[in-house]
């Protein structure tokens, strides 16, 4: 069917489009609304009651009586300054303008400058200085040709000239309203400062947390699912040939798996419960025992050795530690051709330093790894303000090295 045979239920469709004129006209009242009418309603009342107070209060012949040129002339500036949000410079030029020329024709003061500060203060809040400051001037500078040298040429007549303490004070109102501005608009841009800060500080804060998170799953699903690839290759193999040795390897399996999962779902409590206690402590050199018996499952030997007098750690040292010895295991067990691995521990003088070797080589098969297993320990021992050396051996070993300061790293 031709889309221009479809009904349009009443409702009017821009041609060409598909767009219902209507959503444009919304977007425009939308837009429209977003003009400053309560306050400019209230300034032009403001403005013409106030300036009817003076009319009444001043002496004939000293000022022009309002008529409707000057009523006019008194509405024109507060009624520009529904324009102060969306154009502050047009709406601050025509406010001098306006205001040059009521007070050219000879009308009574009254409240009539009030729409001119307001019309400077929103060009300097909106960022139009330089063309605030200009209008300022200008109109200091017409008011002081206007009362000093053309008030013989204009009405009312026989005008004298302002004194010029009267003329101080508009000079000392122009520059308090300047000054007044500059004030608001410091202040905010050290609000939007701060809170631009603030949401920066909140977006690195979920970037870390993020990153340790993926770091925590990488750590945990690695070194298990390492366990299990070999296992199961074990259980594959053995099979139809070796029964228990299969069922062994099942078992490790079934092992592996479940402390995986327990690990994995500690993390997902943590994650789903922000600023709550952790449910089960973060795993430590306490468990290194645990790690050797899974890594001995897949085959390799771990021999621990300890030197200097062991000290509390840190929770975030040791979670550390722990998960840089794991990792460290998890690519021999990937990728080393060595069933042998040293796990030396050093406990230093404010200092914890770690030592992991394997004797080689390396295998250079593919065993599914991110790659991402040595970029994470960096990271670790980063965040510790520690360091991670690690490299190949001339005989073909492979070792990793770590040294993690027992004081935490203060966080600018």
């Amino acid at each position: 069917m031709d889309e221009k045979a479809l009904p349009t239920c009443g409702l009017p469709f821009t041609a060409g489009t598909g767009e219902p004129t209507w959503a444009r006209i919304w977007e425009r009242r939308r837009a429209a609304a977003k003009l400053p009418w309560p306050s400019t309603l209230l300034i032009v009342v403001f403005v013409v009651v106030g300036t009817g107070f003076a009319e009444a209060k001043a002496h004939h012949g000293v000022r022009e009586q309002l008529d409707a040129l000057g009523r006019t002339l008194l509405v024109i500036p507060p009624a520009l300054l529904l324009l102060r949000i969306r154009w502050p410079v047009p709406a601050l030029i025509g406010t001098t303008a306006a205001t040059l020329l009521y007070l050219g024709a000879g009308y009574p003061y009254g409240p009539v400058l009030l729409p001119m500060a307001v019309a400077v203060f929103s060009a300097v809040v909106a960022g139009h200085r330089r063309a605030a400051w200009w209008a300022a001037g200008v109109f200091w500078t017409g008011h002081v040709l206007l009362a000093h040298w053309l008030y013989a040429y204009l009405p009312p007549d026989g005008d004298t000239a302002v004194p010029w303490t009267k003329e101080l004070v508009v000079a000392a109102w122009t520059t308090a309203v300047l000054a007044g501005s500059e004030l608001v608009r410091v202040r905010r841009a050290e609000w939007a400062r701060a809170t631009a800060e603030r949401a920066a500080a909140a977006r690195r804060r979920a970037d870390e947390e993020r990153l340790l998170i993926a770091r925590e799953l990488h750590d945990v699903l690695a070194h298990s699912l390492s366990v299990i690839h070999v296992q199961a290759g074990v259980g594959l193999a053995l099979l139809d040939r070796d029964t228990e040795q299969a069922r062994t390897a099942l078992t490790a399996i079934k092992a592996a798996s479940k402390e995986a999962l327990g690990e994995v779902r500690q993390v997902l409590d943590n994650l789903r419960a922000p600023g709550d206690a952790p449910r089960a402590p973060a795993p430590g050199l306490d468990r290194l025992p645990e790690l050797a018996d899974q890594a001995a499952s897949a085959g390799l030997t771990v021999t621990v050795d300890r030197t200097g007098t062991p000290a509390a750690l840190p929770p975030g040292t040791d979670l550390a530690a722990f998960r840089i010895i794991q990792e460290a295991l998890t690519n021999v067990v990937r990728h080393s051709g060595s069933r042998t691995a040293v796990v030396r521990i050093s406990y230093e003088p404010g200092r914890l330093s770690l030592r992991i070797d394997d004797e080689g080589p390396a295998t250079g098969s593919d065993a599914g790894g991110s790659g991402n297993g040595l970029a994470g320990m960096r990271e670790r021992a980063a965040g510790l303000g520690g360091t991670i050396e690690a490299g190949q051996r001339p005989d073909g070993g492979f070792t990793v090295r770590a040294r993690l300061p027992l004081k935490p790293k203060e966080t600018p």
